[in-house]
């Protein structure tokens, strides 16, 4: 079962991805924390769109969406992906210089860990919520969950965006929901591209799992159960023909599908009620356990 380890947590949604048998090298493991080799593991670049690309690992999400005047990219991984992901971008013909915008969906090393690196490398503006800018610049330390214990080099935000903006970009408009709980800051994120001659809306729904969070009286996060709550309905909400997630088996991917155009099918809607689910499980346990 993947995971991201160190001595004092567990980080992201536990996944049933194996291990290809992918041409490519797995990326390394660092020495401040070990993840499952599906993070680590590159596989074949693919289209989603006329526009948008999965240019991730097996375990771990990043897309590209490339417009006429420019590109975006949606997370980074690891720290240890950001030379991978420097390469598919040239593979996919775009120049340092081409890409203007670094997204992020929350700020946790696995998601945000080269993020630095590609900004330093392409010169792109990094655009996120004022909660995530804290922790991107922080570099993951005091964390609400996690303290120091998964740190990643820090980064500074460009532009801090609002709940419902927009980046605008080449005639497409990536627009930013706020959907804390996961983090304070998580943001998911839905565009309109194009494939087969017709609209096809994607949501990029961020994380929705509670791995050992602690969901009652948790003093540095008094809100969190609201916060969730307030997420599962927005997520539920979303425009979404393509549903995308951060790590790409929440949402039905698997190594094998793809060479697939879309993943095997998942809603939004199936998405949030499944999360939400699993969280009143854990609520219940810990206010059992609390009594």
């Amino acid at each position: 079962m993947p995971s991201l380890r160190s001595a004092a947590a567990v980080v992201g949604l536990s996944l049933s991805l194996g291990c290809s048998s992918a041409a490519e090298p797995a990326l390394p493991q660092l020495r401040a924390y070990e993840v499952d080799e599906s993070w680590r593991q590159p596989i074949p670049p693919f289209q989603l769109a006329d526009n948008t690309w999965y240019i991730g690992t097996q375990g771990l999400s990043v897309v590209l969406v490339k417009t006429p005047e420019g590109a975006v990219l949606i997370d980074g991984g690891m720290p240890q992906a950001a030379p991978m992901l420097l390469e598919r971008l040239r593979t996919l013909g775009v120049k340092p210089g081409e890409l203007k915008y670094i997204l992020s969906s929350h700020a946790h090393a696995d998601h945000a860990g080269a993020l630095a690196a590609l900004k330093r490398g392409t010169g792109a503006r990094v655009a996120v919520g004022a909660e995530s800018a804290a922790l991107l610049a922080r570099g993951g330390s005091d964390d609400i969950h996690y303290g120091d214990a998964l740190p990643f080099p820090p980064v500074q935000a460009d532009r801090i965006l609002m709940d419902g903006e927009a980046i605008e970009l080449g005639g497409i408009r990536l627009v930013a929901h706020f959907t804390p709980g996961h983090t304070p800051g998580s943001t998911s994120w839905t565009w309109t591209d194009r494939r087969d001659g017709k609209d096809v809306r994607i949501a990029y729904a961020d994380s929705l799992s509670t791995p050992d969070y602690r969901l009652i009286g948790n003093a540095r996060y008094p809100r969190i159960v609201d916060d969730y709550r307030r997420s599962f309905a927005v997520v539920r909400a979303l425009p979404c023909d393509v549903l995308l997630t951060p790590h790409p088996g929440a949402s039905g991917w698997t190594p094998e599908k793809t060479s697939a155009p879309h993943p095997e099918p998942m809603t939004c809607r199936g998405y949030a009620d499944g999360a939400e689910r699993n969280f009143d499980a854990e609520l219940k346990k810990q206010r059992e356990a609390a009594r």
